[in-house]
């Protein structure tokens, strides 16, 4: 029993040296990603059909097998593979200790801009593990799973040019997929659809810290909530429904907005659409919505997701898809990075054993997050005092103060003690959520310019949604 608790006492301050070191050395020495390299000659820029999408991610993974896995989470109305393609230095196995994020594309499938950019993502880290350093440490450090498009079917029917709507945005039976998630604010009695049940199924299996789902039709980056416990109505208003982690959903947009070319600005598509400030908003500030993912992935298994609007236009012209890689390259990668800020640790056993499931949360932040198989943990923070509440069944809970910092995030081990049977302190499983009536002051984001480790449904719902992302 002494020699397994100092192992793991020893692998612990190893991970936590090495992951210190290399989160210092970014700070210090390493320079941003580079700017925009063409990729290889057999990806152009150009839309790819469902045929030549699976084909390149085949090629891919066979030609990188130490870089990627391309795995499907399931199979559209139609019969076309949900592909996720995992670009890691660990593609085939989770690295204890650090974090799963994922980008989601092609949701709605007339809104194909991001489909093409995350091809082109994947493209550009296994092109450049090994001569861009700050994609090395990330991939090293990061397992990225990349699903190019959740609505196949959709885009298939889409066409090219159409700006302002268009046939495509919804699935094969018709529905919309981003309203098709249950809802906390209000119950969503959408009949669920393959495609997003293979989604919530994937992300009840892999406890991903941070997401990004692409979308086209503005230029904003928009954080939760996207519905409002306000109305029993679903009808457009400018009412802002904020979460306890309203301070790292901005930060979090913020850190995508400022580093896209174009997209901080706040500068409106077009005359008769919204100018968003430094680029970002409150989902349902710009209009509220029910069904949507990024709700979904928050509350129910609190990942942190933020919707990327990245194109005014649709489905525009794919001579212009060069721009938009070049406008989105660094904010895709920098974005990433932030899962790798706040804090991280382990829930033990006094034997030092994992102890999967414990339930987790910050005081004062209501959305609670669990522990993996491993006993891992993460949650994004930004610098400052906070304080952790752990509960896990036969376990006393527990509550422990710690900092977070901006050169690298928290290293914070649990060790929870067996409650005694007569002490009744034994809680069952426990998984908190936010009050819906429970409102939040806005607080002003804490920004650093580059990101982390910067120096190296009513009608006229259904209309505006239809219009935007």
């Amino acid at each position: 029993m002494i020699l397994r608790t100092a192992y793991i006492c020893i692998f612990f301050l190893y991970s936590y040296h090495c992951l210190a070191q290399s989160t210092n050395e970014l700070d210090a020495a390493l320079p941003e990603p580079r700017a925009y390299i063409p990729d290889s000659q057999y990806l152009d820029f150009v839309y790819h059909d469902h045929d030549e999408l699976t084909r390149f991610l085949r090629a891919t993974s066979a030609r990188y097998p130490n870089l990627t896995a391309l795995y499907s989470i399931g199979k559209s109305i139609q019969g076309r593979d949900l592909w996720v393609m995992v670009v890691s230095s660990s593609p085939y196995e989770h690295m204890v200790g650090k974090p799963d994020v994922k980008y989601v594309g092609n949701i709605h499938g007339n809104e194909p801009v991001g489909r093409e950019l995350l091809l082109h993502l994947i493209q550009y880290f296994v092109t450049s593990y090994t001569t861009d350093q700050y994609v090395k440490w990330l991939l090293d450090n990061t397992r990225i799973h990349i699903m190019p498009s959740m609505n196949p079917d959709g885009f298939a029917v889409s066409k090219e040019g159409a700006c302002d709507g268009g046939q495509g945005r919804y699935n094969a039976r018709g529905f919309d997929l981003n309203r098709n998630f249950p809802d906390y604010f209000k119950q969503n009695n959408k009949r669920g659809q393959p495609e997003t049940d293979a989604v919530k199924d994937w992300i009840s299996k892999i406890q991903f810290v941070l997401s990004g789902s692409l979308h086209g039709g503005a230029l904003v980056a928009s954080y939760p909530y996207d519905n409002t416990p306000n109305s029993m109505f679903q009808t457009y208003s400018a009412a802002p429904s904020l979460t306890p982690d309203d301070d790292i959903f901005k930060h979090l947009s913020l850190v995508y907005a400022k580093n896209h070319a174009k997209m901080s600005r706040g500068v409106a598509c077009k005359s008769a659409t919204p100018a968003f400030e430094n680029g970002i908003t409150n989902g349902a500030a710009w209009y509220p919505l029910t069904g949507g993912m990024q709700d979904y992935n928050y509350v129910w298994y609190g990942c942190m997701e933020v919707t990327l609007e990245i194109s005014c236009c649709k489905f525009p012209p794919a001579y212009e898809l060069k721009k938009y890689w070049e406008d989105n390259q660094l904010s895709m990668i920098k974005f990433l990075a932030e899962a790798h800020r706040g804090v991280q640790g382990f829930v033990l056993d006094p034997t030092g054993a994992p102890i999967e499931r414990a339930s987790l949360k910050v005081k004062g932040r209501d959305v609670g997050f669990q522990t993996t198989k491993h006993g891992e943990f993460w949650r994004i923070l930004l610098p400052g005092y906070y304080k952790l509440e752990v509960f896990a069944e036969g376990y006393a809970p527990r509550e422990v103060e710690f900092i977070v910092v901006e050169q690298h995030p928290t290293l914070l081990n649990v060790t929870l003690t067996p409650s005694k049977r007569n002490e009744g302190t034994t809680v069952p499983f426990y998984r908190p959520l936010p009050i819906p009536q429970q409102h939040y002051r806005p607080s002003s984001p804490t920004y650093s310019d580059s990101g982390i480790f910067s120096t190296i449904s009513s009608g006229l719902n259904s209309l505006y949604s239809n219009i935007f992302g």
